[in-house]
């Protein structure tokens, strides 16, 4: 019997294990495809040792699959945060409802999501959605349909991020081929659209050294051209492209100074006929050179915006102008970039306190001409109302004292309408304009107990996507 022992806890320990592989791997569809220990994913945590050696990365991970979910119909393509464009303007697609009904607009769907704020990209019926997944203790990227929420496949690694004002944060980017997400902990990640296949995936922290913002990674990815662009804003490497296919180094540029990894998102800007990439980090705004032999070269630098915590990213006028904002007390600085005999140079046009024109956590808008911004809750007796500057600085209106949104979203059409939701989840639309600020339909749709509904929205084909810290909804709001 003695010399049994082995082999029966050998076999127990076995069935124990393959029980427990189970277990973890088990989610809330019934139909499940587990993919093998390739390079398309692993299948369970106990193979990441092997994962890493093979692939070189940790977040090889856990794929697991619906097979009985497909891609859904919704027209529209939202690569990235704030849209194609990174403008935060969507048409419609379609007549919008002016008045809702009692229980306001039509609920798709909704569903349930890991604590945080991050919203999906939108591509061909799929949306791609980077969770966190507190019973497995891991950032899960999800694909969905975007019809009715459900789940198509999800890739999951193992990383333990406690809750700070919610954990995920992030919008995923998708070019169509690529999905690229980056986790609260600073993990890159990057898969096949399509049917999720594990392309390449690393940690900014490892590999360049990155510190992790206060309230983890707010910055979204970008693909741009086939490449991912991101700002580790490391010990050596401010930006650095990667090739989403290859997972191959395209360009970096070097640390300048000291600059610091913000909230804040790179976005494009165009002066001049020449591209650029820009980034607001901790201590310091650059411009950086988008193609050409002098792709990932700073073309210009500027210290002069110095918020402690920045977490709107940079709004990009016309001609070479964009807005930058920052909340706790900050304000707001109007900028203009510009290219001379002597190079390019960058020099401010004008200052706004925080209680003029401001914004602590959503970037403005810029529709019609116009700018719009919800002030912070320290902007005085204008506090957290919607509030409309021209682009040289004259405040025209605010919303009024009855009309506050809180740290909540709000997005703009092309024809002057906006929806704006505040922090417990009560929905607005509204017509703005110079004229001034019109209520044409508002709605408590998670009946005022919405939590942190900070998460930026989405508007496609008549359907508008929104969400508090642990909830989703797809609403439509055309008729």
């Amino acid at each position: 019997m003695t010399k049994l022992l082995p082999s029966i806890l050998a076999i127990l320990s076995a069935s124990l294990g393959a029980w427990l592989l189970i277990r973890w791997l088990s989610g809330t569809h019934q139909s499940m495809v587990i993919r093998e220990a390739l390079r398309a994913g692993s299948i369970a945590e106990a193979l990441a040792e092997q994962q890493i050696e093979e692939h070189g990365s940790e977040l090889a991970g856990c794929f697991l699959r619906s097979s009985d979910v497909s891609a859904g119909t919704l027209a529209g393509f939202w690569p990235h945060f704030r849209g194609e464009q990174q403008n935060n303007l969507a048409e419609a697609g379609g007549e919008l409802l002016k008045e809702w009904p009692a229980d306001g607009p039509r609920i798709l769907w909704s569903i349930e999501v890991g604590d945080g704020h991050a919203m999906p990209s939108l591509h061909n019926g799929t949306l791609y959605l980077l969770d966190y997944d507190e019973a497995r203790r891991g950032d899960a990227l999800r694909a969905l349909n975007a019809d009715t929420g459900e789940e198509r496949w999800h890739h999951l690694y193992p990383v333990k991020t406690k809750r700070n004002h919610g954990i995920s944060r992030t919008v995923a980017a998708c070019n169509g081929e690529y999905v690229a997400s980056i986790g609260p902990q600073c993990h890159v990640l990057c898969l096949d659209a399509e049917g999720g296949k594990y392309n390449w995936g690393f940690s900014m922290r490892s590999l360049y050294g990155t510190e992790v913002p206060l309230w983890y990674t707010g910055q979204c990815p970008l693909i741009d051209n086939g490449t991912v662009i991101l700002a580790p804003a490391g010990e050596d490497v401010l930006i650095c492209g990667i090739d989403a296919k290859s997972g191959q180094t395209v360009f970096t540029t070097p640390q300048p100074g000291k600059l610091k990894m913000s909230h804040s998102s790179i976005m494009k800007m165009n002066v001049g006929g020449c591209r650029q990439y820009l980034y607001a980090a901790l201590g310091g705004i650059v411009g950086i050179a988008a193609d050409g032999e002098q792709r990932g070269r700073i073309l210009w630098q500027t210290d002069s915006f110095t918020a402690s915590v920045i977490a709107p990213s940079p709004l990009v006028l016309d001609d070479g102008r964009f807005f930058m904002t920052a909340g706790y007390g900050y304000g707001g600085v109007m900028y203009q970039v510009e290219k001379h005999e002597g190079g390019w140079q960058i020099s401010e046009l004008f200052r706004k306190t925080k209680k003029e024109f401001a914004s602590e956590q959503q970037t403005p808008l810029y529709l019609n001409g116009l700018l719009y911004t919800v002030l912070p809750s320290d902007g005085g007796g204008k506090r957290q109302q919607l509030t409309c500057m021209t682009p040289e600085g004259e405040i025209l209106w605010h919303s009024g004292k009855d009309a506050r949104f809180g740290l909540g979203p709000y997005l703009g059409t092309p024809d002057g309408h906006m929806f704006l939701l505040d922090d417990t989840g009560t929905l607005t639309l509204a017509k703005v304009g110079r004229e001034g600020y019109k209520r044409l339909a508002r709605h408590a749709l998670m009946a005022q107990q919405g939590r942190d509904a900070w998460g930026p929205m989405i508007l496609t084909d008549g359907s508008l996507l929104l969400r508090d810290s642990t909830r989703i909804f797809c609403l439509k709001v055309t008729r």
